[in-house]
């Protein structure tokens, strides 16, 4: 028999794979989302079935409301906390009060009711938390040093949201040290692949994805100069992390998923142009903005602890995507 497994969020691009990968192994999933950004069909298999019974084991609930996730905490034995505010950097610098206000809510009810539960129901909690949360002097150069977790401190995050990532780290540790459930935080750097939102919520990679499907009625515009980079890492690559962080990453402190390699948006955009197959322009907004210069990971933890390394080739992963969204806007006959 497997275990009673809580995913928060189950229904994201993240989320989705997660459950799906938990439900072949036989455990007994259950999922809360409220479907602000996922999608309930992310969870039907290649027959168009869901991999849950939707009427037991999926609730639509608001995180950020007060107890609302205690009868089905109560009723598992883990809880992977994927859930959480986050879109493409236009929403998250546009939106950063009420986006630290809502993820410090979501957290701090999640931690709430396991703490309610207890060690006696809850055997293990995984956070996720996010590499937006390093320094922002860490990350403001394009000369790139891998990142390590002991440089988390002092905390300096460039965006609301890398903090209220960082506060969910921190009341886990909390958490830990009051209830004795064992925690575990990993740290994603950023992750890509499919299902995906890829409308104007869309973050970096499903939205050049989207304009080049559609080009050229929609413009392939890049926000920024294209010369900040980011860790990009496979959501297979993830899910992979999570499932050996469920069996060997307890009371490790932080332990940060992603790739050594940082990854220019120019790269992204010229990749995604030569997948397309067509002659696209490329166009650099340099009024809007890009966030963080650069980053990548140093992923010795990962390996040392849980024995993971990325796998999934960039190239591979962005032709899986693009065929993904291709698909979905041929299926819709419109833009997202």
């Amino acid at each position: 028999m497997g275990n009673r497994i809580l995913v928060t969020g189950g229904c994201g691009m993240i989320g989705s794979n997660l459950v799906k990968r938990l439900v072949k192994e036989g455990n007994d999933v259950y999922v809360i989302d409220n479907l602000w950004r996922g999608k309930l069909e992310y969870l039907n298999d290649e027959t168009g079935k869901p991999v849950i019974d939707l009427d037991t084991h999926f609730f639509n609930i608001d995180l950020s409301v007060g107890n609302e996730c205690d009868r089905v905490v109560f009723n598992v034995d883990y809880v992977i906390h994927l859930a959480d505010i986050v879109a493409g950097i236009d929403y998250v610098f546009g939106n950063q009060g009420e986006l630290f206000r809502l993820n410090n809510l979501i957290n701090t009810h999640v931690f709430n009711s396991v703490r309610k539960a207890g060690k006696d129901r809850v055997k293990g909690l995984i956070y996720v938390g996010t590499a937006c949360s390093f320094p922002l002097t860490r990350q403001n150069s394009l000369d790139v040093v891998p990142l390590k977790e002991e440089e988390l401190f002092p905390a300096l995050p460039e965006s609301a949201y890398g903090w209220s990532k960082l506060m969910g780290q921190i009341e886990l540790g909390f958490l830990e040290k009051e209830t004795g459930i064992p925690c575990c935080t990993l740290m994603f750097h950023n992750v890509y692949g499919s299902p995906c939102d890829y409308g104007e919520r869309s973050q970096v990679i499903p939205a050049l994805i989207r304009k080049a499907v559609n080009y050229p009625k929609e413009p392939f515009n890049v926000w920024g100069s294209g010369s900040q980079g980011r860790a990009f890492i496979h959501v297979d690559d993830i899910v992979e992390a999570l499932c050996l962080a469920l069996e060997k990453g307890w009371e490790h402190g932080y332990i940060q998923i992603g790739p050594s390699v940082c990854t220019s948006i120019k790269e992204i955009a010229e990749t995604i142009v030569k997948i397309s197959g067509k002659n696209i322009e490329i166009v650099y907004d340099t009024t809007k903005p890009e966030g963080d210069k650069a980053r990548s990971a140093d992923y010795t933890k990962a390996k040392t602890i849980l024995g993971w390394e990325p796998k999934v080739a960039l190239e591979d992963g962005l032709r899986q995507q693009y065929e993904w969204v291709k698909s979905q806007i041929e299926k819709s006959g419109c833009n997202q």
